[in-house]
């Protein structure tokens, strides 16, 4: 049954980016972002070996790739950031339930955001299970769309060229891609949260400093 979903699988991304190429990518990423059902991992994965290393192209084109990919992602992302922030979360849980996506998961990124500020939304977009999540709670927040565009290309960006960069360099081992994804994952989240901590440290600072300015004033 795995054999043959895989199969499947390869069949029908391997006819469409033969079809469409790199702009096959980029709509799959647009309804990976907007939905969060079809893993990028393996849309990516599949453009790395199937776009650059199955068609012997210069490595180059990754970033050309993680570029045009990463725009897919913000279209898409746009998409239930937009939902949340003109429906509220009404509406976020009546589409939920549609998706099947259990309103606790939303309660916990809607807390995350919170907690860390616009600076989740940059570090959520390269954490698998957090990246298409963290859309809502940006929205139901009312985050500014410019800086919620900039953080969400510029994760996505660097999210969508790793993931190219790893399925050219393992071709036909595309599967392995998610395994050592969880392997490495709490390495990877553990530079996050470093990075993430900077920010808050970054932005709190300044706001310190805006406030003893207009104390002394």
């Amino acid at each position: 049954m795995i054999a043959e979903l895989e199969t499947l699988v390869l069949s029908t991304t391997h006819a469409l980016y033969n079809a469409w190429g790199w702009l096959g990518v980029a709509l799959l990423l647009i309804f990976e972002n907007a939905t969060g059902i079809t893993p990028s991992e393996i849309i990516l994965g599949l453009a790395g070996w199937m776009l650059i290393a199955e068609n012997q192209v210069h490595p180059s084109l990754i970033l050309v790739g993680g570029l045009i990919s990463a725009v897919g992602s913000v279209i898409g992302a746009s998409i239930p950031y937009w939902v949340a922030r003109l429906g509220g979360r009404p509406v976020v849980d009546k589409i939920a339930g549609w998706l099947r996506i259990d309103p606790v998961h939303i309660t916990n990124a809607e807390n995350q955001f919170q907690r860390w500020g616009s600076g989740i939304v940059l570090i959520g977009r390269m954490m698998p299970g957090v990246r298409t999540l963290i859309n809502i709670p940006a929205g139901l927040a009312k985050m500014a769309f410019v800086p919620f565009l900039a953080a969400t290309f510029v994760g996505a960006f660097l999210w969508c060229t790793l993931l190219i960069g790893a399925g050219y360099l393992l071709g036909h081992e595309w599967a392995l891609i998610s395994g050592y994804l969880k392997q490495y994952l709490p390495y990877l989240l553990a530079g996050g949260g470093i990075i993430l901590a900077l920010y808050v440290v970054y932005t709190q600072r300044k706001r310190l400093a805006v406030f003893i300015q207009n104390r002394g004033e």
